[in-house]
Protein backbone atom coordinates (compact mmCIF):
# COMPACT_ATOMS: atom_id res chain seq x y z
CA UNK A 1 0.00 0.00 0.00
CA UNK A 2 2.58 2.31 0.31
CA UNK A 3 3.97 2.04 -2.91
CA UNK A 4 1.10 4.56 -4.00
CA UNK A 5 1.75 6.93 -0.84
CA UNK A 6 5.56 7.17 -1.42
CA UNK A 7 5.01 7.55 -5.55
CA UNK A 8 2.36 10.52 -4.79
CA UNK A 9 5.65 12.17 -2.40
CA UNK A 10 7.84 11.53 -5.11
CA UNK A 11 5.86 13.52 -7.79
CA UNK A 12 6.42 17.23 -6.52
CA UNK A 13 4.13 19.96 -5.34
CA UNK A 14 1.04 18.74 -4.74
CA UNK A 15 -0.54 20.08 -7.73
CA UNK A 16 -0.86 16.58 -9.13
CA UNK A 17 -3.22 15.71 -6.24
CA UNK A 18 -5.02 18.93 -5.70
CA UNK A 19 -6.38 18.71 -9.54
CA UNK A 20 -7.01 14.70 -9.14
CA UNK A 21 -9.24 15.48 -6.73
CA UNK A 22 -11.10 18.44 -8.03
CA UNK A 23 -11.58 16.72 -11.46
CA UNK A 24 -12.52 13.69 -9.30
CA UNK A 25 -15.57 15.54 -7.88
CA UNK A 26 -16.98 15.47 -11.49
CA UNK A 27 -17.02 11.61 -9.72
CA UNK A 28 -18.81 13.01 -6.72
CA UNK A 29 -21.45 14.20 -8.86
CA UNK A 30 -22.51 10.83 -10.24
CA UNK A 31 -22.07 9.10 -6.68
CA UNK A 32 -24.34 12.03 -4.93
CA UNK A 33 -27.22 11.86 -7.12
CA UNK A 34 -27.34 8.25 -7.86
CA UNK A 35 -27.24 7.70 -4.09
CA UNK A 36 -30.04 10.47 -3.14
CA UNK A 37 -32.74 9.44 -4.78
CA UNK A 38 -32.48 6.43 -3.17
CA UNK A 39 -33.57 7.74 0.13
CA UNK A 40 -35.86 10.87 -1.47
CA UNK A 41 -37.92 7.88 -3.77
CA UNK A 42 -39.41 6.62 -0.39
CA UNK A 43 -41.08 10.16 0.21
CA UNK A 44 -41.44 11.51 -3.28
CA UNK A 45 -44.16 8.50 -4.26
CA UNK A 46 -46.06 9.57 -1.34
CA UNK A 47 -45.66 13.29 -2.11
CA UNK A 48 -46.06 12.91 -5.72
CA UNK A 49 -48.60 9.83 -5.78
CA UNK A 50 -45.87 8.03 -7.55
CA UNK A 51 -46.00 4.34 -8.60
CA UNK A 52 -43.96 1.55 -9.58
CA UNK A 53 -43.72 3.14 -13.17
CA UNK A 54 -43.22 6.64 -12.09
CA UNK A 55 -39.96 5.53 -9.60
CA UNK A 56 -38.70 4.07 -12.29
CA UNK A 57 -39.18 6.96 -14.63
CA UNK A 58 -37.84 9.01 -12.19
CA UNK A 59 -34.91 6.87 -11.68
CA UNK A 60 -33.63 5.44 -14.73
CA UNK A 61 -34.29 9.00 -16.57
CA UNK A 62 -31.18 10.25 -15.52
CA UNK A 63 -29.34 7.26 -16.90
CA UNK A 64 -30.59 8.27 -20.43
CA UNK A 65 -30.04 12.12 -19.88
CA UNK A 66 -26.53 10.52 -19.26
CA UNK A 67 -26.05 8.30 -22.69
CA UNK A 68 -26.85 11.51 -24.12
CA UNK A 69 -23.95 13.20 -22.03
CA UNK A 70 -21.38 10.51 -22.81
CA UNK A 71 -22.25 10.66 -26.97
CA UNK A 72 -21.45 14.35 -26.04
CA UNK A 73 -18.72 14.45 -23.93
CA UNK A 74 -16.10 13.08 -26.65
CA UNK A 75 -17.07 15.39 -28.89
CA UNK A 76 -16.55 18.08 -26.06
CA UNK A 77 -13.53 17.13 -24.61
CA UNK A 78 -11.75 17.04 -27.95
CA UNK A 79 -13.02 20.33 -28.86
CA UNK A 80 -13.64 22.67 -26.39
CA UNK A 81 -11.05 21.10 -23.77
CA UNK A 82 -11.23 18.32 -21.15
CA UNK A 83 -11.01 21.39 -18.61
CA UNK A 84 -13.94 23.40 -20.05
CA UNK A 85 -16.30 20.39 -20.62
CA UNK A 86 -16.32 19.55 -16.54
CA UNK A 87 -17.30 23.49 -15.81
CA UNK A 88 -20.26 23.36 -18.04
CA UNK A 89 -21.22 20.28 -16.34
CA UNK A 90 -20.87 21.47 -12.97
CA UNK A 91 -23.11 24.63 -14.20
CA UNK A 92 -25.47 22.09 -15.54
CA UNK A 93 -25.91 20.21 -12.78
CA UNK A 94 -26.60 22.97 -10.56
CA UNK A 95 -29.39 24.15 -12.75
CA UNK A 96 -30.78 20.05 -12.11
CA UNK A 97 -30.73 20.01 -8.29
CA UNK A 98 -32.48 23.04 -7.89
CA UNK A 99 -35.04 22.19 -10.61
CA UNK A 100 -35.12 19.01 -9.01
CA UNK A 101 -35.71 20.74 -5.62
CA UNK A 102 -38.36 22.93 -6.73
CA UNK A 103 -40.40 20.38 -9.01
CA UNK A 104 -43.94 19.97 -8.12
CA UNK A 105 -45.20 17.15 -10.48
CA UNK A 106 -44.02 13.90 -11.88
CA UNK A 107 -42.54 15.10 -15.06
CA UNK A 108 -41.30 18.26 -14.19
CA UNK A 109 -39.19 15.83 -11.46
CA UNK A 110 -38.30 13.54 -14.49
CA UNK A 111 -37.25 16.51 -16.50
CA UNK A 112 -34.70 18.27 -14.36
CA UNK A 113 -33.17 14.70 -13.64
CA UNK A 114 -32.79 14.19 -17.04
CA UNK A 115 -30.64 17.85 -16.81
CA UNK A 116 -29.13 16.23 -13.94
CA UNK A 117 -28.46 13.31 -16.27
CA UNK A 118 -26.80 15.26 -19.03
CA UNK A 119 -24.44 16.78 -16.25
CA UNK A 120 -23.62 13.10 -14.58
CA UNK A 121 -22.96 11.25 -18.06
CA UNK A 122 -20.76 14.39 -19.00
CA UNK A 123 -18.39 14.61 -15.80
CA UNK A 124 -18.41 10.44 -15.43
CA UNK A 125 -16.88 10.41 -18.65
CA UNK A 126 -14.36 13.33 -18.36
CA UNK A 127 -13.18 12.99 -15.53
CA UNK A 128 -11.04 9.63 -15.67
CA UNK A 129 -9.88 11.09 -19.36
CA UNK A 130 -8.42 14.32 -17.45
CA UNK A 131 -6.48 12.21 -14.71
CA UNK A 132 -5.42 9.70 -16.73
CA UNK A 133 -3.70 12.32 -19.00
CA UNK A 134 -1.88 14.25 -16.37
CA UNK A 135 -0.72 11.21 -14.15
CA UNK A 136 2.52 9.51 -13.97
CA UNK A 137 2.75 6.01 -14.21
CA UNK A 138 2.89 4.39 -10.94
CA UNK A 139 0.69 6.38 -9.63
CA UNK A 140 -2.05 6.60 -12.27
CA UNK A 141 -4.52 3.64 -11.53
CA UNK A 142 -4.83 5.30 -7.80
CA UNK A 143 -5.11 8.96 -9.44
CA UNK A 144 -7.78 7.75 -12.14
CA UNK A 145 -9.60 5.81 -8.44
CA UNK A 146 -9.98 8.77 -6.87
CA UNK A 147 -12.86 9.55 -9.38
CA UNK A 148 -14.65 6.25 -8.12
CA UNK A 149 -13.67 6.96 -4.82
CA UNK A 150 -15.48 10.52 -5.16
CA UNK A 151 -18.32 8.45 -6.10
CA UNK A 152 -18.40 6.37 -3.23
CA UNK A 153 -17.98 9.45 -1.02
CA UNK A 154 -20.97 10.95 -3.10
CA UNK A 155 -23.17 8.18 -2.05
CA UNK A 156 -22.07 8.73 1.54
CA UNK A 157 -23.08 12.08 1.15
CA UNK A 158 -26.28 11.47 -0.26
CA UNK A 159 -27.15 8.74 2.52
CA UNK A 160 -26.10 11.05 5.55
CA UNK A 161 -28.23 13.53 3.52
CA UNK A 162 -31.14 11.05 3.31
CA UNK A 163 -30.98 10.52 6.74
CA UNK A 164 -30.47 13.95 8.38
CA UNK A 165 -33.75 14.77 6.10
CA UNK A 166 -35.69 12.03 6.80
CA UNK A 167 -37.96 13.36 9.51
CA UNK A 168 -38.29 16.81 7.99
CA UNK A 169 -41.65 18.01 6.33
CA UNK A 170 -40.62 17.94 2.22
CA UNK A 171 -37.36 16.89 3.01
CA UNK A 172 -36.56 14.73 0.02
CA UNK A 173 -36.85 18.25 -1.61
CA UNK A 174 -33.57 19.04 0.48
CA UNK A 175 -32.22 16.00 -0.25
CA UNK A 176 -32.22 16.77 -4.16
CA UNK A 177 -31.23 20.57 -3.64
CA UNK A 178 -28.13 20.22 -1.92
CA UNK A 179 -26.95 18.70 -4.76
CA UNK A 180 -25.96 22.21 -6.67
CA UNK A 181 -23.44 22.54 -3.82
CA UNK A 182 -21.12 20.01 -5.34
CA UNK A 183 -22.14 20.87 -8.69
CA UNK A 184 -21.18 24.52 -8.50
CA UNK A 185 -17.88 23.01 -6.41
CA UNK A 186 -16.99 21.24 -9.81
CA UNK A 187 -17.39 24.36 -12.04
CA UNK A 188 -15.42 26.65 -9.84
CA UNK A 189 -12.65 24.33 -9.10
CA UNK A 190 -11.71 23.21 -12.88
CA UNK A 191 -11.54 27.17 -13.44
CA UNK A 192 -8.07 26.64 -11.55
CA UNK A 193 -6.83 23.92 -13.05
CA UNK A 194 -4.47 23.58 -16.33
CA UNK A 195 -5.44 22.23 -19.50
CA UNK A 196 -3.60 18.19 -19.75
CA UNK A 197 -0.64 18.15 -21.74
CA UNK A 198 -2.07 15.63 -24.30
CA UNK A 199 -4.84 17.92 -25.25
CA UNK A 200 -2.20 21.12 -25.44
CA UNK A 201 -0.10 18.97 -27.57
CA UNK A 202 -3.19 18.20 -30.36
CA UNK A 203 -3.44 21.60 -30.39
CA UNK A 204 0.18 22.24 -31.39
CA UNK A 205 0.48 24.15 -28.18
CA UNK A 206 3.76 22.20 -27.28
CA UNK A 207 5.51 24.95 -25.32
CA UNK A 208 2.25 25.08 -23.11
CA UNK A 209 2.20 21.41 -22.61
CA UNK A 210 5.79 21.27 -21.33
CA UNK A 211 4.89 23.84 -18.96
CA UNK A 212 2.13 22.25 -17.28
CA UNK A 213 4.30 18.61 -16.95
CA UNK A 214 7.19 20.98 -15.55
CA UNK A 215 4.55 22.13 -13.12
CA UNK A 216 3.20 18.86 -12.79
CA UNK A 217 6.30 16.71 -12.23
CA UNK A 218 7.52 19.43 -9.77
CA UNK A 219 11.07 17.53 -8.51
CA UNK A 220 9.67 13.90 -9.07
CA UNK A 221 13.32 12.03 -9.94
CA UNK A 222 11.68 9.69 -12.71
CA UNK A 223 10.55 12.44 -14.59
CA UNK A 224 11.49 12.89 -17.92
CA UNK A 225 9.74 16.00 -19.62
CA UNK A 226 11.59 15.36 -22.97
CA UNK A 227 10.82 11.94 -23.27
CA UNK A 228 7.12 12.48 -21.80
CA UNK A 229 6.31 15.08 -24.90
CA UNK A 230 8.34 12.68 -27.41
CA UNK A 231 6.18 9.61 -26.84
CA UNK A 232 3.08 12.14 -27.13
CA UNK A 233 4.38 13.24 -30.17
CA UNK A 234 4.79 9.59 -31.49
CA UNK A 235 1.22 8.38 -30.19
CA UNK A 236 -0.15 11.59 -32.34
CA UNK A 237 1.87 10.73 -35.05
CA UNK A 238 0.15 7.02 -35.01
CA UNK A 239 -3.27 7.85 -34.11
CA UNK A 240 -3.28 10.84 -36.40
CA UNK A 241 -7.15 12.09 -37.96
CA UNK A 242 -8.85 9.13 -36.47
CA UNK A 243 -13.19 8.87 -36.60
CA UNK A 244 -15.35 6.49 -34.89
CA UNK A 245 -15.28 4.31 -37.65
CA UNK A 246 -11.31 3.27 -36.72
CA UNK A 247 -12.79 1.93 -33.77
CA UNK A 248 -13.56 -1.33 -35.81
CA UNK A 249 -9.87 -1.13 -37.16
CA UNK A 250 -8.50 -4.93 -36.55
CA UNK A 251 -5.62 -4.30 -34.24
CA UNK A 252 -8.67 -1.47 -32.27
CA UNK A 253 -11.62 -3.90 -32.36
CA UNK A 254 -10.28 -6.44 -29.71
CA UNK A 255 -9.69 -3.15 -27.13
CA UNK A 256 -12.93 -2.29 -27.87
CA UNK A 257 -14.68 -5.38 -27.08
CA UNK A 258 -12.30 -5.27 -23.38
CA UNK A 259 -14.27 -1.54 -22.99
CA UNK A 260 -17.91 -2.43 -23.78
CA UNK A 261 -17.58 -5.90 -21.75
CA UNK A 262 -16.36 -4.19 -18.58
CA UNK A 263 -19.05 -1.53 -19.27
CA UNK A 264 -22.04 -4.03 -19.55
CA UNK A 265 -21.23 -6.37 -17.07
CA UNK A 266 -20.42 -3.36 -14.37
CA UNK A 267 -23.70 -2.95 -14.34
CA UNK A 268 -25.52 -5.66 -15.27
CA UNK A 269 -23.71 -7.27 -11.65
CA UNK A 270 -26.34 -5.38 -10.60
CA UNK A 271 -24.38 -2.32 -8.73
CA UNK A 272 -27.37 0.47 -9.40
CA UNK A 273 -30.55 -1.36 -8.38
CA UNK A 274 -28.75 -2.10 -4.71
CA UNK A 275 -27.03 1.92 -4.59
CA UNK A 276 -30.64 2.82 -6.34
CA UNK A 277 -32.70 0.30 -4.35
CA UNK A 278 -30.65 -0.38 -0.72
CA UNK A 279 -33.33 1.16 1.37
CA UNK A 280 -36.54 -0.59 -0.73
CA UNK A 281 -34.37 -3.89 -0.40
CA UNK A 282 -33.95 -3.27 3.32
CA UNK A 283 -37.27 -2.29 3.93
CA UNK A 284 -38.16 -5.43 2.75
CA UNK A 285 -36.80 -7.48 5.47
CA UNK A 286 -39.09 -5.79 7.65
CA UNK A 287 -37.43 -2.67 8.32
CA UNK A 288 -39.43 0.80 8.63
CA UNK A 289 -38.31 3.15 6.14
CA UNK A 290 -36.64 5.65 8.91
CA UNK A 291 -34.50 2.40 9.69
CA UNK A 292 -33.71 0.93 6.04
CA UNK A 293 -32.09 4.44 5.29
CA UNK A 294 -30.11 4.26 8.75
CA UNK A 295 -28.57 1.01 7.64
CA UNK A 296 -28.20 2.17 4.44
CA UNK A 297 -25.21 4.39 5.86
CA UNK A 298 -23.38 1.26 6.68
CA UNK A 299 -23.39 0.42 2.83
CA UNK A 300 -22.04 4.09 2.01
CA UNK A 301 -19.23 3.73 4.60
CA UNK A 302 -18.52 0.10 3.54
CA UNK A 303 -18.40 1.59 -0.24
CA UNK A 304 -15.99 4.23 0.84
CA UNK A 305 -13.43 2.28 3.03
CA UNK A 306 -13.14 -0.46 0.24
CA UNK A 307 -12.64 1.81 -2.46
CA UNK A 308 -9.73 3.31 -0.80
CA UNK A 309 -8.01 -0.04 -0.14
CA UNK A 310 -8.87 -0.15 -4.25
CA UNK A 311 -6.87 3.01 -4.77
CA UNK A 312 -3.75 1.81 -2.50
CA UNK A 313 -3.49 -1.17 -3.96
CA UNK A 314 -3.92 -0.74 -7.86
CA UNK A 315 -0.76 0.11 -8.26
CA UNK A 316 0.57 -2.59 -6.35
CA UNK A 317 -1.48 -5.39 -6.78
CA UNK A 318 -2.59 -4.67 -10.00
CA UNK A 319 -5.84 -3.77 -12.14
CA UNK A 320 -6.60 -7.52 -13.04
CA UNK A 321 -6.05 -9.18 -9.63
CA UNK A 322 -8.63 -7.41 -8.06
CA UNK A 323 -10.81 -7.14 -10.62
CA UNK A 324 -11.19 -10.81 -10.55
CA UNK A 325 -11.42 -11.41 -6.73
CA UNK A 326 -13.59 -8.36 -6.73
CA UNK A 327 -15.84 -10.03 -9.01
CA UNK A 328 -15.83 -13.38 -7.60
CA UNK A 329 -16.86 -11.41 -4.12
CA UNK A 330 -19.56 -9.99 -5.11
CA UNK A 331 -21.28 -12.73 -7.06
CA UNK A 332 -21.36 -15.18 -4.10
CA UNK A 333 -22.75 -12.25 -2.35
CA UNK A 334 -25.67 -11.61 -4.22
CA UNK A 335 -26.32 -14.97 -4.55
CA UNK A 336 -26.54 -14.94 -1.07
CA UNK A 337 -29.00 -12.57 -1.28
CA UNK A 338 -31.23 -14.49 -3.21
CA UNK A 339 -31.09 -17.41 -0.69
CA UNK A 340 -32.29 -15.19 1.86
CA UNK A 341 -35.40 -13.42 -0.01
CA UNK A 342 -35.86 -17.48 -0.68
CA UNK A 343 -35.78 -18.28 2.96
CA UNK A 344 -38.99 -17.40 5.12
CA UNK A 345 -36.89 -18.96 7.94
CA UNK A 346 -33.53 -17.00 7.26
CA UNK A 347 -36.01 -13.34 7.42
CA UNK A 348 -37.55 -13.94 10.44
CA UNK A 349 -34.80 -15.13 12.38
CA UNK A 350 -31.36 -13.53 10.69
CA UNK A 351 -32.41 -10.70 9.12
CA UNK A 352 -29.12 -8.86 9.57
CA UNK A 353 -28.04 -11.06 7.29
CA UNK A 354 -29.30 -9.25 4.51
CA UNK A 355 -27.29 -6.10 5.30
CA UNK A 356 -24.48 -8.53 5.81
CA UNK A 357 -25.02 -10.13 2.13
CA UNK A 358 -25.35 -6.04 0.67
CA UNK A 359 -22.00 -4.82 2.95
CA UNK A 360 -19.87 -7.88 0.94
CA UNK A 361 -21.37 -7.56 -2.38
CA UNK A 362 -20.32 -3.05 -2.03
CA UNK A 363 -16.97 -3.90 -0.71
CA UNK A 364 -16.16 -6.60 -3.61
CA UNK A 365 -17.30 -4.12 -6.36
CA UNK A 366 -15.29 -1.62 -4.79
CA UNK A 367 -12.13 -3.07 -4.65
CA UNK A 368 -12.48 -4.51 -8.15
CA UNK A 369 -15.28 -3.45 -10.68
CA UNK A 370 -15.93 -0.09 -9.70
CA UNK A 371 -12.79 1.71 -10.10
CA UNK A 372 -11.20 -0.82 -12.77
CA UNK A 373 -14.25 -0.30 -15.33
CA UNK A 374 -13.19 3.51 -15.25
CA UNK A 375 -9.42 3.39 -15.18
CA UNK A 376 -9.29 0.49 -17.86
CA UNK A 377 -11.00 2.38 -20.40
CA UNK A 378 -8.68 5.83 -19.78
CA UNK A 379 -5.66 3.54 -20.12
CA UNK A 380 -5.96 0.67 -22.62
CA UNK A 381 -7.06 2.74 -26.27
CA UNK A 382 -4.79 4.92 -28.01
CA UNK A 383 -4.66 8.78 -27.54
CA UNK A 384 -6.39 9.70 -31.16
CA UNK A 385 -8.75 7.69 -30.58
CA UNK A 386 -9.09 7.49 -26.66
CA UNK A 387 -12.09 10.09 -25.94
CA UNK A 388 -13.84 8.74 -28.80
CA UNK A 389 -13.78 5.06 -27.46
CA UNK A 390 -13.84 6.10 -24.12
CA UNK A 391 -16.83 7.93 -24.78
CA UNK A 392 -18.80 4.46 -27.01
CA UNK A 393 -17.78 2.51 -23.25
CA UNK A 394 -19.30 5.03 -21.22
CA UNK A 395 -22.59 5.87 -23.40
CA UNK A 396 -22.96 1.84 -23.41
CA UNK A 397 -22.35 1.71 -19.21
CA UNK A 398 -25.08 4.03 -18.66
CA UNK A 399 -27.23 2.23 -21.29
CA UNK A 400 -26.62 -0.51 -19.59
CA UNK A 401 -27.26 1.06 -16.24
CA UNK A 402 -30.88 2.25 -17.75
CA UNK A 403 -31.91 -1.22 -18.68
CA UNK A 404 -31.04 -2.91 -15.06
CA UNK A 405 -32.31 -0.19 -13.18
CA UNK A 406 -35.66 0.68 -15.36
CA UNK A 407 -36.34 -2.69 -15.46
CA UNK A 408 -35.34 -3.57 -11.62
CA UNK A 409 -38.69 -3.22 -9.93
CA UNK A 410 -40.19 -5.14 -13.07
CA UNK A 411 -37.86 -7.64 -13.05
CA UNK A 412 -39.09 -8.66 -9.16
CA UNK A 413 -42.92 -8.83 -10.22
CA UNK A 414 -42.05 -11.09 -12.51
CA UNK A 415 -39.60 -13.77 -11.24
CA UNK A 416 -39.41 -12.65 -7.83
CA UNK A 417 -37.05 -10.69 -5.35
CA UNK A 418 -35.00 -13.80 -4.82
CA UNK A 419 -35.09 -14.76 -8.71
CA UNK A 420 -33.72 -11.54 -10.04
CA UNK A 421 -30.68 -11.71 -7.14
CA UNK A 422 -30.08 -15.40 -8.89
CA UNK A 423 -30.11 -13.58 -12.13
CA UNK A 424 -27.51 -10.74 -11.25
CA UNK A 425 -25.19 -13.67 -9.79
CA UNK A 426 -25.31 -15.85 -13.57
CA UNK A 427 -24.40 -12.63 -14.96
CA UNK A 428 -21.53 -11.85 -12.52
CA UNK A 429 -20.08 -15.52 -13.38
CA UNK A 430 -19.96 -14.87 -16.81
CA UNK A 431 -18.44 -11.64 -16.24
CA UNK A 432 -15.36 -13.17 -14.46
CA UNK A 433 -15.16 -15.53 -17.18
CA UNK A 434 -15.23 -13.03 -19.33
CA UNK A 435 -12.57 -10.70 -17.58
CA UNK A 436 -9.83 -13.67 -17.15
CA UNK A 437 -9.99 -14.93 -20.48
CA UNK A 438 -9.82 -10.98 -21.90
CA UNK A 439 -9.15 -8.38 -19.37
CA UNK A 440 -4.80 -7.34 -19.70
CA UNK A 441 -2.41 -5.44 -17.08
CA UNK A 442 -1.95 -2.12 -17.39
CA UNK A 443 0.03 -1.48 -14.03
CA UNK A 444 3.18 0.19 -13.99
CA UNK A 445 3.24 1.46 -18.03
CA UNK A 446 2.81 5.04 -19.57
CA UNK A 447 0.33 4.97 -21.56
CA UNK A 448 2.40 5.40 -24.86
CA UNK A 449 3.99 2.07 -23.23
CA UNK A 450 0.27 0.66 -23.66
CA UNK A 451 -0.33 1.57 -26.69
CA UNK A 452 2.37 0.21 -28.49
CA UNK A 453 1.62 -3.53 -26.76
CA UNK A 454 -1.80 -3.65 -26.75
CA UNK A 455 -2.50 -2.01 -30.45
CA UNK A 456 0.81 -2.36 -31.97
CA UNK A 457 3.70 0.53 -34.22
CA UNK A 458 1.07 0.71 -36.95
CA UNK A 459 -2.23 2.21 -34.92
CA UNK A 460 -2.34 4.90 -36.69
CA UNK A 461 -2.38 3.25 -40.08
CA UNK A 462 -5.71 2.16 -40.71
CA UNK A 463 -5.46 1.91 -44.41
CA UNK A 464 -3.04 -0.98 -44.27
CA UNK A 465 -4.60 -2.45 -41.47
CA UNK A 466 -8.00 -3.01 -43.55
CA UNK A 467 -6.10 -4.03 -46.09
CA UNK A 468 -3.51 -6.59 -44.71
CA UNK A 469 -5.76 -7.98 -41.75
CA UNK A 470 -5.00 -8.14 -37.97
CA UNK A 471 -0.90 -8.51 -37.28
CA UNK A 472 -2.10 -10.50 -34.27
CA UNK A 473 -0.60 -7.41 -32.02
CA UNK A 474 -4.40 -7.26 -31.04
CA UNK A 475 -3.94 -10.69 -29.91
CA UNK A 476 -1.94 -9.75 -27.12
CA UNK A 477 -4.83 -7.47 -25.59
CA UNK A 478 -6.29 -10.67 -24.26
Amino acid sequence: MSDFVSGMRASGNGLLLRISIIAAIGGLLFGFDTGIISGALLFVKKDLHANSLAQEWIVSVLLLGAILGAILSGYLADKLSRKWTKVISGCVYVIGALGCAFAVSIPLLIAFRFILGLSVGTASFVAPLYIAEVSPPRVRGGLVSFNQLLITLGILLAYLVNFAFANVPGGWRWMLGIGAIPGAALAIGMLTVPHTPRWLMEQGREDEARDVLVKLRGSDPEADIDKEIHGIQEAQQKESSTTLRDLLRPNIRPLLWIGLGLAVFQQFVGINTVIYYAPTILAKTGLTDNAAITQTVFVGVTNVVFTVVAVLLLDKVGRRMLLLIGTAGLTVAIVFLGVFFASPALQRGASYLALVALLVYIASFAVGLGPVFWLMISEIYPMGIRSKAMSVATVVNWAANFVVAGTFLTLISLISRQGTFFLFGGLGVLAFLFFAWKVPETKDKSLEQIQDELVGSRAGDSRHEEAGGDDGSADRSS
